[in-house]
């Protein structure tokens, strides 16, 4: 599907941009533009990957301009641009809104203005049952998305989503933390040992955005099953990777903004949603606003479904979470006493 094809990453220069370069790069796709504000990350990827099918394009969701110039000749965006921090959007709430939510406005506009055929949208756990506001405003980016995808023309546009937990080893996420903790023999600060999450590797987000890419229709919002673990038992997973389990852990208390647990499906979701074996397939509500119309609505009611979070998915134990850490190459490579970095 992306033979001869252009396709567009926006925030292309974080960790999600630089695992689908080491997936598509070298493949028959005729062009990646990555689209973001920060000219160090995009110089640093120039001269990494230094490849002619990939093109840099400084610019910035909020600016609908800069976004309608680098979507003019694209076929496919993945749109993953967003403010992520909980912290940081809690203490700035309009700057979570202006990218996460208008941004994505603007970049679906030029989508459809400029012919794309597909956009698929960077969504989160943190959406659903929203307490901060970076989920806050990811559950409005959904709600855009979706009342975008209404209005356009299926065989001209397809808008749809993807909605993922924790993704291991990204930039800002707690591994790479804690792993810089180690190597500077400070303690290892965690929240709440009994918080959970999902955990996903930057190859699974991958997967789930081109089933999504592959699979979406029209507001469809995708969903990957995903096992969890505990902060405690992630901590003591790699303590015991790297060699040093009895280093020192302080407990700090959750962050602003931040919950015990998350949801990748809301009960509302999960009464309609479609179980693709390893993926969810929640579909847009189609119905208008005349609700005086009968719609067939199905067996299921809402009391009597749970949502879908990281305390009632597969609980990883301390040794299922090391197996699943040993996906990370980084993580082999600590394991073998070599001094590397993190994940892009």
């Amino acid at each position: 599907m992306f033979k001869g094809k252009v396709l567009l990453i926006t925030g292309g220069t974080g960790s999600f941009g630089n695992a689908v370069l080491r997936r598509f790069l070298n493949s028959d796709i005729a062009e990646i533009r990555i689209f973001s504000r920060d000219e160090k990350k995009q110089d640093d990827m120039r001269k990494k990957y230094n490849h002619p099918k990939l093109k840099f394009y400084i610019g910035d969701v909020r600016d609908y301009e800069s976004v309608l110039s680098a979507t003019r000749g694209v076929d496919f965006i993945f749109h993953a641009a967003a403010l992520k921090q909980v912290p940081s959007c809690e203490f700035h709430p309009m700057q979570a809104v202006k990218t996460n939510v208008l941004g994505t406005e603007n970049v679906l506009e030029a989508a459809i203005v400029n012919g794309v055929k597909r956009v698929v949208c960077l969504s989160t756990d943190k959406a659903v049952y929203p307490i901060n506001a970076m989920g806050i405003s990811k559950a409005m980016m959904e709600k855009v998305m979706v009342a975008k995808s209404r209005n356009v023309d299926d065989s001209k546009t397809v808008i749809c989503g993807t909605r993922y937990g924790n993704v291991m080893a990204s930039r800002g996420s707690v591994i790479p933390l804690f792993i810089d903790q180690i190597r500077a023999g400070t303690p290892i600060t965690i929240t709440d040992p009994l918080m959970t999450r999902f955990m996903m590797t930057l190859d699974d987000a991958v997967e789930l955005v081109l089933y999504a890419f592959e699979h979406g229709k029209n507001g469809d919002i995708f969903v990957q099953k995903a096992p969890a673990a505990t902060v405690e038992v992630l901590t003591h997973a790699l303590l015991e990777i790297v060699g040093k389990p009895d280093h020192q852990v302080n407990i700090i208390g959750t962050r602003h903004g931040e919950k015990l647990y998350e949801a990748l499906l809301s009960r509302e979701e999960m009464v309609a949603a479609e179980d693709r074996g390893g993926y969810y397939r929640v579909p847009p509500d189609l119905r208008d606003l005349n609700y005086g119309k009968f719609v067939e609505q199905g067996d299921m009611r809402i009391s009597e479904v749970e949502d879908y979070n990281s305390h009632n998915t597969q609980r990883l134990d301390k040794e299922g979470m090391k197996k699943l850490l040993f996906k990370l190459e980084f993580i082999r490579a600590i394991h073998a006493g070599q001094e590397v970095p993190a994940e892009d």
